[in-house]
């Protein structure tokens, strides 16, 4: 490389990784990173946890102290945005004018809300939760007894819930499927969600579409449904999904589909552009197709993998993917993915308790698990699925057989 060095659009968990371990791997450029938020970055996964609920402030979610990126050589370029990228002369240009000269270009622009286009979207109060900022807004309405609509019942819109509901909030959840959690988990798991919810108090409305949200003086004041019914609040939380921020990428002809397509080391269609984190779409050796998805697990081993290829070591990416959700005293752990599965095994007894495994099996051979205070089930799983283990479901299923003897079966 010359002395441009290595560029990285965007600011979160990939862009810190790959920093960390250029540096490891022995690169000694110049690098530096460009974010649009004014934060360096931090872990978002807490935000609808620990942090949303004053457990840990920020200290605790950054994932460098400042320092460590100028002790590592790496410029923050924080508050800027990035314009567009200029492939032929090897140039990112911001929003406000300048001109950064690269040779090798990381895109890690992660991904960002899906946004909710009903009447009333811009009401003073409806929310969205991706960033520190998004948290500081909702925490400003946490008044015991206040009115809570959350829309979306998915990972961010039940991890809120609970939150708001130990800080006394009353909360509904209007999710527009026939249960919660319905594009990640099977219905045992999401059956077993919506009775722990109820149960601490939290409304649970499936098959509700929202129709517009309604208010006086310019504040949200109830969301209206498709159905007809109006569900007073104080203030919305929307969590309808996100949306991998491909934009750059699609708009300097850089192949994008369902992601910005790269190889097992983050090569994009340019030989000199990398891709890593939840704007990627990455081939799995383990599933036979390409993925994009949105994990800190991912942005993490695929931040490693560009690094390593940058620096001619090249380490390809091909894990089990794995996932996490903690609500209420419940951890929910996710490893592989459950698409088309032909049985589902059940280690535990969801109906009634508060520790249960749900196996995923294909024709035999284990490709998932979701695991509910269930560490051991989760990290065999793991070694299991990436092994294409063919398990018997009659020993997965009895709980007086431990997971290493149904493994060794």
């Amino acid at each position: 490389m010359s002395e441009h060095g290595v560029v990285i659009i965007g600011a979160g968990q990939a862009a810190a990784q790959a920093v960390l371990s250029l540096r490891t791997e022995g690169y000694e450029g110049p690098i530096r990173m460009i974010g649009d938020e004014p934060q360096p970055p931090y872990q978002r996964p807490p935000l609808s946890k620990k942090f949303l609920a004053g457990e840990i402030g920020f200290d605790r979610v950054e994932l460098k102290p400042a320092e460590f990126y100028a002790s590592a050589g790496c410029e923050l370029l924080l508050s800027t945005r990035v314009a567009a990228i200029e492939r032929p002369k090897k140039l990112v240009l911001t929003g406000d004018g300048r001109e950064i000269a690269y040779d090798k270009l990381i895109i890690a622009t992660g991904s960002r809300v899906r946004e909710i286009n009903v009447p009333g979207f811009d009401l003073e109060g409806v929310h969205y939760l991706r960033s520190v900022g998004d948290v500081h807004d909702i925490q400003s309405h946490f008044k015991p007894g206040a009115k809570l609509v959350v829309v979306g019942g998915g990972y961010i819109g039940l991890e809120v819930a609970a939150v708001a509901k130990k800080n006394g909030i009353e909360v509904t959840v209007l999710e527009t499927a026939d249960r919660v959690m319905a594009r990640v988990v099977d219905p045992i798991v999401s059956t077993f969600y919506e009775r722990i919810h109820r149960a601490e108090g939290v409304v649970i409305r499936t098959g509700v579409t929202v129709d517009g949200f309604e208010g006086e003086g310019g504040r949200v004041t109830r969301v209206v449904s498709g159905e007809g019914e109006s569900f007073p609040c104080d203030f919305v939380v929307v969590g309808i999904g996100i949306i991998p921020n491909t934009e750059l990428a699609a708009a300097a002809g850089i192949t994008v589909e369902n992601g910005i397509v790269v190889d097992e080391c983050g090569r994009t269609s340019d030989p000199d552009i990398y891709a890593a984190g939840d704007c990627s779409n990455h081939p799995n050796g383990i599933y036979g197709r390409r993925l994009r998805l949105e994990s800190v697990h991912n942005a993490i081993e695929q931040g490693k993998a560009v690094a390593a290829t940058l620096t001619g070591k090249e380490k390809p990416y091909n894990q089990v993917p794995w996932f996490w959700s903690d609500q209420y005293d419940l951890k929910l752990q996710i490893a592989g993915l459950s698409t088309g599965y032909t049985q589902a095994v059940v280690r535990g007894d969801p109906e009634h308790g508060r520790s249960f495994a749900v196996f995923y099996l294909k024709d035999g051979v284990l490709v998932a698990v979701d695991a509910v205070n269930r560490a051991p089930e989760f990290m065999m799983a793991k070694l299991l699925i990436a092994k294409h283990a063919k398990l018997d479901p009659t020993r997965l299923a009895d709980e007086t057989i431990n997971m290493k003897e149904v493994a060794n079966a």
